[in-house]
Order: C-alpha cells, then structure tokens, then sequence
C-alpha cells in the first residue's frame, strides 16, 4: 500500500465555479453541499458557482468556500478506502485537515472557519494591515532585519527556501520591504485583507478560542501536521491550543514537507482548489511525486495511481 499524504489549501485559491463539477456528478457531494448551507444560513454554495468574484473573496465566504470543496474530495477518497498517512494544511487549509483526520465534523469545521473568517477581518482596521512575500533570503537573514523596522512585523510564512512572507502594520511592512530589497530577489506586496499570522492577530486568536470551546474537538485518528510547529499532533486538547496560536504564528509548510520526506512518503497529495501547494512541496522536495485533485479527471487519475500493483 502506497504511503501518501493529503495537503490542504488555504486562502487564495478560490474562484467562482469552484466544486460544481462535483456537486453535479455526486449525489454525496450534492449532500455536504446543501447541509453546509443550512449550517451557514445562506447559500454559500450559489456564491461558489455564480459569484460575484468579490463576495467570494472575503475572508468569511472564502474559507467555508474552500473547506467544503476540499472535504467533498476527502469524503469521495474515503468512500474508495483512501486515507493518508498523514495530513496537513496551510493555514485555513488546516481545518480540512482536521475533518480528514477525524478530529472535526465537517459541517463544525465550516462554521468554524466562518467565524474564524469574520474575527480575522474585524481583528485589525481594513487597508491598515499588509502582507508581503520576499524572495531568495532565508529566515534568519529576514529576522535580522526585521528587528530593525519600527512597528509591528513579522514573519507570516515559511513556504519553501527563498519564499518567505512578512506581514503587519502597514507601514512597517513597507519599511522592511524597502530595507530587503536590497539584498532580496524581490519583494512584492500580496493581495488580502489584513496581516495575518502576525501579533496582530492576537485580538481574534483571543475571540476565537471562545468559539473553539464551544466545539466538538476530538483526537484525532490520522496526525496532523500543525501549522504552528510542523510537528504530528493527535491529542484534541493539543490540536485546539495549537489552532488558537495558529492565528498569530507563521505557518512551517517547508518543515512539514521535510517532515514528510524523513516519513518516507510515497506522494504528496493536494486536496481541493488551486495548486500552490504542489508548487511548494516540489520547491522543497524536487524528486517527491505530487497530485493535485479537483475535479472527476484528477480524482480518477490519483487513484489509478494508487491502485497501481493492488491486483
């Protein structure tokens, strides 16, 4: 039996149209579909198909968005006799990891991820806060120079060597922008709504973890690699202070995939839109063999893999 890993997505990779394919061709997709919104309250599923793009992006719509399409997939895995041997995600992507692995009921992880949405766009006023991704410079060469910008900054996430990304106040993550410019490849400013997975962030972390106790948290069955320390973690009340901190903390997706690595897995997984994620894994583990599904086409092809040599 092949030894793979599932990986999640997180915010970013959305677009209008997102899960139709399946829930046209699934009755069980249909299923999720339509019980995640009478959960929600709204039609979250109308938003995923039709749009507009810019009700799609906010944070609160995208991350159930992106959490259900990625459960719909796990769920259809599942139902083959598919399970990884372990999981992970970035950021958001985190939570479906959690519904893989048993620890969370999908339809509490999508209001989960709802309310997480809405504390992370109240958290700090709109337009102050930035994020920006830096180019060819380690941590540690970012670190030494983040100490020298007046304001709050920090690093967000440590995608793969040479990709790292910095966010918080805006004027102090321009102020490091320009003082790393000089020894990065490039800076650039990315696209959100606010300076997540910064200290800034320690304000909804704290509303968050009212919504959490409130939620039914479980061990869970299969490790999941947490953001916060790339490291396994199964033990729900572990899980539950860890996705607090997450909020607030950088995101280790390159030590996780190294993880991965020193666990001799087979494949690396990416289970839901976009496919940044296999773009990651490959940056840090070149010869690591990677899918990404999303849609019937890239399901039938990953599991005519892995089924490879069953018969």
């Amino acid at each position: 039996m092949k030894k793979v890993a599932f990986v999640f997505p997180g915010q970013g990779s959305q677009k209008v149209g997102m899960g139709k394919e399946m829930y046209d061709s699934s009755a069980q997709v249909k299923k999720l579909f339509d019980e995640a919104d009478e959960a929600l309250g709204y039609s979250l599923t109308s938003l995923m198909f039709e749009g507009p793009e810019e009700e799609l992006t906010k944070t609160e719509n995208a991350q159930p968005a992106l959490l259900l399409v990625s459960v719909a997939i796990d769920q259809l895995l599942k139902e083959e006799g598919i399970r990884p041997a372990m999981t992970a995600g970035h950021s958001l992507g985190e939570y479906s990891a959690l519904v893989s692995s048993g620890s969370l009921g999908s339809l509490e992880a999508l209001r989960l991820v709802h309310n997480r949405g809405k504390l992370m766009e109240e958290a700090y006023p709109s337009g102050k806060g930035a994020m920006s991704a830096v180019l060819g410079l380690s941590v540690e060469e970012i670190q030494e120079k983040l100490e020298q910008v007046d304001g709050v900054v920090n690093v967000a996430n440590i995608n793969c060597p040479g990709q790292i990304v910095i966010s918080g106040d805006k004027p102090a993550v321009q102020s490091a922008g320009e003082i790393l410019q000089d020894k990065a490849k490039r800076v650039m400013p990315l696209n959100v709504s606010g300076p997540f997975h910064s200290d800034l962030m320690k304000p909804a972390a704290d509303d968050f973890e009212d919504h959490l106790h409130k939620a039914t948290v479980r061990d869970a069955e299969i490790p999941v690699y947490a953001n916060v320390t790339a490291a396994p973690v199964t033990e729900k009340d572990e899980i539950s202070r860890l996705l607090v901190e997450q909020l607030y903390s950088p995101v280790r997706f390159q030590e996780t995939v190294e993880a991965f690595v020193n666990e001799g897995v087979d494949a690396v997984v990416e289970i839901g839109e976009g496919k940044v994620l296999s773009g990651l894994v490959r940056k840090v583990a070149r010869r690591m063999k990677t899918f990404q599904i999303n849609n019937e086409e890239s399901l039938e092809t990953f599991i005519n893999w892995y089924r490879e040599g069953e018969k």
